[in-house]
């Protein structure tokens, strides 16, 4: 007697369907990993292995067992016009000629519900038939509930390398580069800008604004100043631009006007400058380094 419908979408729900969720969702994770990276080959195993299982599970199962596991649950067999079992080969023929029940807007997996015996367009190709077999029927409920819950714990664990893998790595350095867009100008600014009257504190503030490496450098500029008989100097950011970073490390150009000097010799300058930075251990960013592109250099002259 044919299988009714419910029973055959049952069987190959508990068959295929979940199987190739996890299938999915781990190649989606190596889609998204670094290319032969630990986190791309760990997704690309897991994905092999679960449709390695599914491959024997439709295919040599039901030779060996006479079953698969959701046609054993649903108590529903596939065999030939005459009743007789169906070998391996002619079963993946069926599973490949599916693909004609789904590219005929599914219309295929509906046909057993107007064929007199029950049979999609794959079954009419490789003459098969999905009979219910009657008498007692193995109880594999507990095996099938142990396996889908663990395609579930496989399908969150490769979800869950995605996550902290990819995902949170990936958005830590985004919010980086957002940050540094924010504050990078900011403690540029603030380190060369200072005033003779407050010279002391405004040069302290930025020897916090370094890192230990590159303190050593500004201390020795900021000493030159002093020597050379400082004057006022204050600068602007006008426009600027986060080249590369990393979620502690980042490389900015920067783009600078200012003005140097009290009225009546005041002179309006320019800057281009790449600058370095790292985040410190209590997360704060600071300059690891400055490079002068373009020198400071009075509005107007030629550079």
């Amino acid at each position: 007697m044919p299988a009714s419908w419910a029973a055959r979408a049952g069987a190959f729900t508990v068959d295929v369907f979940f199987g190739v969720g996890v299938v999915i969702t781990c190649l989606l994770v190596a889609w998204t990993a670094p290319l032969r990276g630990w986190l791309w080959w760990v997704a690309v195993a897991l994905a092999g292995a679960v449709f390695l299982a599914v491959a024997v599970n439709r295919l040599l199962l039901p030779v060996i067992t006479g079953w698969t596991l959701g046609r054993s649950l649903a108590g529903i067999a596939v065999v030939g016009r005459d009743g007789a079992a169906v070998g391996p080969w002619r079963l993946l023929v069926r599973d490949l000629a599916h693909l004609l029940d789904t590219l005929a807007v599914f219309l295929g997996w509906l046909w057993p519900l107007w064929d007199s015996r029950g049979r999609t367009f794959a079954d009419l190709l490789t003459r098969t038939e999905v009979h219910r077999v009657e008498g007692e029927l193995p109880n594999r409920r507990r095996l099938a509930g142990a396996l889908l819950v663990g395609l579930a714990v496989l399908a969150a664990g490769a979800t869950a390398l995605a996550y902290f893998g990819v995902y949170r790595p990936e958005r830590a350095v985004e919010q980086a580069r957002q940050q540094l867009a924010v504050e990078g100008p900011k403690i540029v600014t603030q380190m060369l800008s200072y005033d003779v009257a407050s010279i002391d504190s405004d040069f302290a503030r930025a020897r916090n604004l370094a890192t230990d490496s590159y303190r050593k450098k500004l201390v020795a500029e900021q000493d030159s100043v002093r020597k050379s008989g400082p004057v006022d100097n204050d600068y602007w950011v006008t426009n600027s631009a986060v080249l590369t970073n990393t979620r502690d490390r980042a490389e900015m150009l920067l783009l600078m006007q200012g003005q140097r000097g009290e009225a009546p010799k005041q002179r309006l300058i320019t800057a281009t400058l790449q600058v370095s930075f790292e985040r410190s251990a209590s997360g704060q960013w600071q300059v690891s380094n400055l490079s002068v592109l373009a020198k400071p250099n009075p509005a107007g002259e030629p550079k």
